[in-house]
């Protein structure tokens, strides 16, 4: 048992709780000064970029109330490291905040920083610095993610241009399938789907081809949809998207199999967000991706089924 894990006779204040549960997960890189700063200073990488994007998350909202610790400290990471993924970035390491209530206690918080081990592990990351306070409130963690992109080759929204492909990576729907599922609101006999909502899998694999072949891209989390309406408005573009393409896992094909109203589910899958997929456009088809549609001249999003037009409605999430 490690000096973390042991509970402490009484809460640690903040700079202890730094010491013993965060300050490993800095993996000694020098910039962190073993968090005894306030602040980090961040070495330049030649020929690079550094890409900073930033997500937050909330118990309720994000993720489901009471969810284990450790699982909404790798959400945390993963729907982070996602947004670099689209930049067709390389992750390097992160800021963290995070909004305590009060019952959360040192088991909780030890379980917090064990999951953000472990993903940092896995995805070679080192914490840099942030903040941690108390809240009345539910659980509320925030993440502020860096990468580095071969200099001038991050991947903008705003590249696609009329004549491209729309283009998605991996399966849709499953993220909000899977929220249902771990609600208990459908049958989720080997836990798939629940998974693929709790845990998603950041599409860092994809970065080499989005670099060489990419217009334009984002990740599919307010909803593919939506998603896809981000690229046309920042690009000045139209799309089109066709339901009939969408790629769906085994999963999602037998919930669609029972569904009374196959378009409506359809649309609903496409719309449901929490993929962490990636939706782009380019000139050519992409290793990796499944055309979905195309980029055309003028504004929005058209979603056609069968050839015919679909009221989407907005597609997915919408910020408020």
């Amino acid at each position: 048992m490690s000096a973390a894990d042991e509970p402490p006779e009484d809460l640690p204040d903040e700079f202890g709780q730094i010491a013993r549960l965060y300050r490993p997960l800095t993996r000694g890189a020098p910039e962190a000064f073993d968090l005894l700063d306030d602040a980090a200073a961040i070495p330049a990488r030649e020929g690079c970029d550094l890409i900073v994007t930033k997500d937050a998350m909330v118990e309720g909202v994000h993720f489901l109330a009471g969810e284990a610790p450790e699982i909404v400290a790798r959400r945390l990471l993963r729907v982070n490291l996602s947004d670099l993924a689209a930049k067709g970035a390389e992750p390097y390491g992160y800021f963290l905040a995070t909004a305590w209530p009060t019952s959360f206690g040192w088991e909780e918080r030890r379980r917090f920083a064990a999951g953000l081990a472990q993903d940092g592990e896995t995805y070679g990351l080192v914490l840099l610095g942030g903040d941690t306070v108390s809240t009345p409130g539910p659980l509320t963690v925030s993440l502020t993610m860096l990468g580095w992109v071969p200099a001038g080759q991050m991947i903008r929204r705003g590249g696609a241009q009329p004549g491209d492909l729309l283009m998605v990576s991996g399966a849709i729907g499953d993220g909000w399938l899977g929220l249902a599922a771990a609600r208990g609101e459908i049958a989720d006999p080997d836990g798939f789907l629940a998974g693929r909502f709790r845990l998603p899998t950041p599409r860092l694999d994809l970065r080499e081809p989005l670099r060489a072949g990419a217009s334009g891209a984002a990740d599919v989390s307010d909803g593919l949809i939506a998603d896809a309406r981000h690229i046309a408005r920042a690009s000045g573009v139209g799309l089109r998207l066709n339901l009939d393409a969408l790629p769906l896992s085994h999963a999602a094909q037998d919930w669609l199999v029972g569904q009374p109203e196959r378009l409506k589910a359809l649309t609903s899958l496409a719309a449901g967000g929490d993929d962490y997929e990636i939706v782009c456009t380019g000139a050519a088809a992409i290793p990796g991706f499944t055309v979905i549609g195309e980029v055309l001249a003028g504004e929005g999003v058209e979603v056609v089924y069968r050839g015919d037009a679909v009221e989407a409605g907005a597609g997915g999430w919408r910020h408020k």
